[in-house]
């Protein structure tokens, strides 16, 4: 089991020091990798399930929050939970990425993505909101093309993309492509896991009947596609109080990692609880 921790600038702020000095605390202590969400944009009235998102929330950039982290780290790995992968187009994503790796030597490895649940936010971004998931299925397939093609190019021919003897470059640090993990809370997103992605990150709303259906969807769908469903990975979301129990737990239902977001909004009180944690678990 691996052990990540979240930071939402919505929720917590986007002064630099505080992130940095979060991220750091984080590696001292053992951590894996550091996951941040995204919203490109919000407005009056836009709804995440019941709850009303007030539109000053300030969602920071997640990548250019990921490569600010990575400047000031060594071994932190960097992770998205979510990034809205209909909003961006693939090919400026593939080299976003791609450079984000070669800076960090090799830490952008925790890329998860989602289809996003605003309407608003579709429609601001020029995308069709029933459509994002035809989009978001060709958006993958184009960056893997591009991640692995050569000096010959590449060519790609979709519904939303379209290009020939396309080059790009730099590469994924020592790699032909970055793992891409697919987050969501719906049996679309647990096929869309099971056929493209390198693991399943499953909201954190779902009862213990339906998440455990969509993880054995992931894992069917996998197993259809021709894929090796051993090497999908399940992350899961977790508070800073989890007991070995409870890991245990998880780890029983197949997880391989948990992703942990502390219970207090203080800075101070943030970081005794990943310590806390730590220590609970001896991940350094």
């Amino acid at each position: 089991m691996k052990f990540a921790v979240s930071y939402n600038t919505a929720y917590h702020g986007v002064d630099p020091d505080r992130i940095i000095a979060y991220a750091r605390h984080a590696e001292a202590c053992g951590f894996e990798a550091l996951y941040v969400p995204e919203h490109i944009a919000l407005y009056p009235g836009a709804m995440f399930g019941a709850y009303e998102m007030p539109p000053s929330l300030p969602y920071a950039d997640p990548l250019d929050c990921l490569s600010f982290v990575a400047a000031a780290t060594s071994t932190l790995l960097l992770g998205t939970g979510v990034l809205l992968l209909p909003y961006h187009h693939p090919v400026v994503l593939a080299k976003r990425l791609a450079t984000i790796d070669v800076l960090s030597k090799g830490r952008m490895r925790l890329l998860t993505v989602g289809l996003g649940t605003l309407p608003g936010e579709a429609q601001a971004m020029g995308v069709d909101f029933a459509t994002r998931g035809r989009r978001a299925d060709e958006a993958i397939d184009v960056m893997r093309l591009l991640w692995a093609g050569g000096e010959d190019g590449v060519s790609f021919a979709g519904e939303f993309f379209a290009f020939t003897d396309l080059c790009q470059y730099p590469k994924p640090y020592e790699a032909t492509h970055l793992p891409i993990h697919i987050g969501g809370s719906s049996r679309a997103a647990a096929r869309r896991a099971g056929r493209r992605g390198d693991g399943y990150f499953p909201g954190g709303a779902l009862d213990p009947t339906e998440r455990a259906l969509q993880w054995n969807l992931a894992q069917t769908t996998a197993a259809e596609a021709g894929r090796t469903t051993q090497a999908l990975q399940y992350t899961r979301w977790a508070s800073t109080d989890l007991t070995p129990a409870q890991a245990e737990a998880h780890a029983a239902q197949g997880v391989t990692r948990l992703v942990v977001t502390p219970t207090t909004p203080h800075p101070a009180r943030q970081h005794d609880e990943l310590s806390a944690l730590a220590d609970r678990f001896a991940l350094v």
